[in-house]
């Protein structure tokens, strides 16, 4: 059993920068990638990024160059910093942390851009 909490979402202005957290807890060593999902108003949920247990990160193109996906496995946290946030970038992101037999799934924290 995992539980993942994520924390950091905001109201910012375009053009500005937040970070994300996502911190997991429970059966932890069984956790090998952990990604950053989004879902905006009226739209499907869209994989932002991913991050493995050895720290190779993939990005969405939405992402790359601006968004950057970290992992202190000490801390059992995974990070999204977000520069240079967009309108487009508004929506509930939600974390995820995969075992082989289950994705595990955060509570979500809102991100809003104001143009």
């Amino acid at each position: 059993q995992v539980q993942v909490v994520e924390s950091g979402g905001g109201l910012v202005q375009a053009g500005g920068s937040l970070r994300l957290s996502c911190a997991a807890s429970g059966t932890t060593f069984r956790i090998n990638d952990i990604g950053w999902s989004r879902q905006a108003p009226g739209k499907e949920r869209e994989w932002v990024a991913s991050i493995s247990r050895g720290g190779a990160a993939n990005y969405a193109d939405s992402a790359k160059g601006r968004f950057t996906i970290s992992r202190d496995n000490t801390k059992n946290t995974v990070y999204l910093q977000m520069n240079s946030l967009k309108p487009e970038d508004t929506a509930v992101y939600s974390c995820s942390a995969d075992t082989y037999g289950r994705r595990y799934w955060g509570q979500g924290t809102q991100v809003t851009v104001s143009s």
